[in-house]
């Protein structure tokens, strides 16, 4: 068959590397000239199993009234006159109900672990070097109250298969010795060793080359703006190059993995899909004092930031607006990351040269993504994958093809 992605992040990229290795004629279309170059650009880059946690869980809704008055809160909501966001928020309100939680947080970490062991076969096949390491991640807690009120959700991953390990803060410290200037404020912590790290950017970027390798046709620079359906069946997608060219590109299979955008794609052929954009940011840093920047991947709990060293930089992301579309840097939010990340580790890093970014996570209400087959038979999605973009990228990816296959995937998931 022939099956038209649309959208070339790590989740479009993986499906269009796996529906070829399942013998598919792939077209890949994305608006950017490469790959790579929206969420999955600079992320907070962990391979994240032990955090595949939703947003929304019973304590969340006292949280976010804290949260309101402050212009750094980890997750800021501000409303407008969309009925969209307002639909999304009363779902992320009802997702927050008790009964919820423990099937959400199954089907995450079911696909989150199966996508970790998805990319350690695709390292270990195509040599794919980028900036990687296997030192697992931390999160650390300033407040005794919600330290002891994470171990509940520590359980529940355990139960779920995640090795997830109470720390004491000396114990932290000799994992980490990066964490020593700041211990005196840190009560406690977790530590899962399966855990990883690496450039989401450069992995995308490596598959996207090799995925053409294997006849993978890459048409980039090139929005899709309208899919033509007949007879409940998508027939083609139209578009428009860089150079204002109108083209059909048609299809027997098309799958929508263009994250928060989505939705306005599908809409007007009576497609649900229940994402809205979560804007987060990151910042990078150089590493001028390699024995006092991290090397284990980590997460400070207090602030919803996680810091992943690559190579010779160290990667800062974090915090989530509800915002709209706006990807227009928050000053506030940007200064709160390095002043944060210069407590943690005082002269480690080069503070003067950081490289702000914001990108859009495509985020469902109750973080579980949209993987599967829509209403219309042969078009698909695979998005919604929130903040784990890069934790279940490439098992999402494989998944899709199985699915587009018609076989059943090997992984235990509420597939669409």
């Amino acid at each position: 068959m022939k099956v038209v992605v649309l959208g070339s992040g790590i989740i479009g990229t993986s499906s269009a590397w796996w529906l070829r290795q399942a013998g598919h004629e792939v077209t890949v279309i994305d608006r950017q000239p490469g790959p790579a170059q929206e969420t999955s650009f600079a992320n907070g880059c962990q391979i994240s199993v032990s955090y595949a946690e939703p947003w929304a869980n019973p304590r969340t809704p006292l949280k976010l009234a804290r949260w309101l008055t402050r212009s750094d809160a980890p997750l800021l909501f501000r409303l407008h006159a969309d009925w969209h966001q307002w639909l999304w928020c009363l779902a992320f309100l009802r997702e927050c109900l008790p009964d919820r939680l423990p099937r959400n947080v199954r089907a995450l970490v079911n696909m989150a672990s199966y996508s970790r062991a998805t990319l350690q076969e695709m390292r270990a096949e195509l040599g794919i070097r980028y900036d990687h390491l296997e030192k697992g991640i931390i999160n650390f807690y300033r407040d005794a109250a919600e330290f002891d009120a994470s171990q509940k959700a520590a359980d529940l991953m355990r139960e779920y298969g995640v090795d997830r390990r109470i720390l004491s803060t000396e114990e932290l410290v000799v994992l980490e010795p990066a964490l020593a200037p700041q211990s005196h404020r840190i009560v406690g912590g977790d530590y899962t060793a399966a855990d990883e790290s690496g450039d989401v950017y450069l992995f995308t970027t490596a598959l996207a080359r090799k995925a053409a390798e294997a006849g993978v046709e890459f048409q980039f620079s090139t929005q899709a703006t309208r899919l033509v359906d007949e007879g409940g069946w998508v027939k083609a997608v139209e578009t428009i190059d860089a150079h204002g060219r109108y083209a059909r590109v048609q299809g027997d299979v098309f799958v929508a993995a263009l994250g928060s955008f989505t939705p306005e794609l599908v809409r007007p052929l009576g497609v649900s899909c229940m994402v809205y954009p979560a804007k987060g940011y990151s910042a990078t840093y150089p590493v001028t004092d390699p024995s006092r920047a991290p090397t284990v991947s980590l997460t400070d709990s207090a602030h919803k930031v996680v810091f992943s060293r690559l190579g010779d930089r160290l990667r800062v992301a974090g915090t989530a607006e509800l915002a709209g579309y706006s990807r227009a840097l928050n000053r506030t939010r940007c200064e709160s990351l390095t002043r944060l990340v210069g407590e943690l580790f005082p002269g480690a890093l080069g503070l003067d040269r950081v490289a702000y970014w914001s990108g859009l996570r495509p985020t469902t209400p109750s973080n579980v993504p949209l993987i599967g087959r829509t209403r219309l038979p042969n078009l698909y999605l695979n998005t919604g994958h929130g903040t784990l973009g890069w934790t279940m990228g490439c098992g999402s990816g494989r998944a899709l093809a199985d699915l587009v296959c018609g076989r059943r995937p090997q992984v235990e998931f509420p597939f669409l």
